[in-house]
């Protein structure tokens, strides 16, 4: 919780957005222990699952994997509730709390990992907003964000929201 509420995100955002916490991972899964869960839900229910570590260090300096999924799952569109919004606008964003984060402000808003994530199909699903909507990118202020800007951009015709570096 404490993760979550410096991010804006109390109890009933978490619980619309399904999200919690392993505290007794099955046999095979002790590498989830004590992480985030991020349930990826579509209509029909859960779809797959993202975990994001919580530990308070820096992932990279430490060796340890910032976000884990399942193995052999395929990448998926975070937040794909969101296309049913009504507007003519979507925000793409880079990482599934940012998406989330963005969703709750009442902006429609999808997830992708990051941009080596982005699969050929994925265009497709953004198809009505490139013929007669909006596409905003929202991403890092870092070079993998940058650089999911500028795909976004050439592949979805998305307007890019640059933060400044670092951010």
């Amino acid at each position: 919780q404490a993760y979550l509420t410096t991010r804006g995100i109390g109890p009933a955002e978490a619980g619309r957005f399904r999200l919690g916490l392993v505290t007794s991972p099955l046999a095979g899964h002790e590498s989830y222990g004590g992480r985030l869960v991020i349930p990826y839900l579509d209509p029909v229910g859960v779809v797959t699952l993202r975990f994001r570590c919580l530990r308070n260090h820096v992932c990279k300096d430490e060796g340890c994997p910032k976000y884990l999924g399942i193995a052999g799952a395929e990448a998926r569109l975070y937040n794909v509730l969101d296309f049913r919004k009504p507007g003519q606008a979507i925000y793409i964003c880079e990482g599934e709390i940012d998406t989330l984060t963005l969703s709750l402000c009442g902006f429609p808003a999808i997830g992708t990992p990051g941009v080596s994530q982005w699969k050929k199909h994925f265009t497709r699903c953004f198809a009505d907003y490139i013929d007669g909507g909006q596409i905003f990118c929202v991403a890092d202020g870092d070079d993998a964000g940058y650089k999911m800007g500028r795909f976004l951009a050439a592949e979805v015709k998305a307007r890019i929201l640059r933060p400044p570096k670092g951010e």
